[in-house]
């Protein structure tokens, strides 16, 4: 199924008044479902996963004004030569970048943090579920790539570690 497909349908449920679609196109089925104003959306997130395939869902996640925002924000954090010898963190999924479990409290890490491997860095939210995001190495963090509160695409380098 084709990204901007998806996009599309992505917009088309966020500007009207149609709470969800199903759509069943080559072998693939994706529904997007939107939740009522003032209700939790976690539970139907969760039950809405097994229908989704877990690579159609990952770059659906925000709506479409985040992705198209931070295209001009998606340049190299650091020449090549610097992130050579740094170990890159990217962000698994499409969404908005948070440093801190909470506005009140600090960040998770700062430069010149050691991290091992599995430490929670930040958090991505997509479609309102807080994804921690994890170091897969061990090393000290030299570089925060992404602005809090900033929307990030899949890929997109977050943190730069020395291993």
């Amino acid at each position: 199924m084709d990204l901007k497909y998806v996009k599309q349908l992505l917009e088309l449920v966020e500007k009207s008044t149609v709470n969800e679609i199903e759509v069943e196109e080559k072998g693939h089925k994706i529904r997007i479902t939107k939740a009522a104003a003032g209700s939790a959306s976690a539970p139907m997130l969760h039950a809405m996963m097994p229908s989704f395939p877990h690579q159609v869902m990952m770059p659906a996640a925000p709506a479409l004004p985040a992705e198209v925002s931070s295209a001009s924000e998606a340049k190299p954090a650091a020449p090549i030569a610097e992130t050579k010898k740094y170990h890159e963190i990217k962000s698994p999924i499409v969404g908005t970048f948070y440093r801190s479990p909470s506005p009140e409290a600090g960040p998770y890490v700062d430069v010149g943090t050691k991290v091992k491997q599995g430490t929670v860095l930040c958090i991505v939210e997509a479609m309102k579920l807080m994804n921690e995001i994890e170091s897969d190495t061990a090393g000290t963090i030299v570089k925060v790539c992404v602005d809090n509160t900033k929307p990030v695409e899949y890929g997109q380098v977050l943190f730069l570690v020395e291993p």
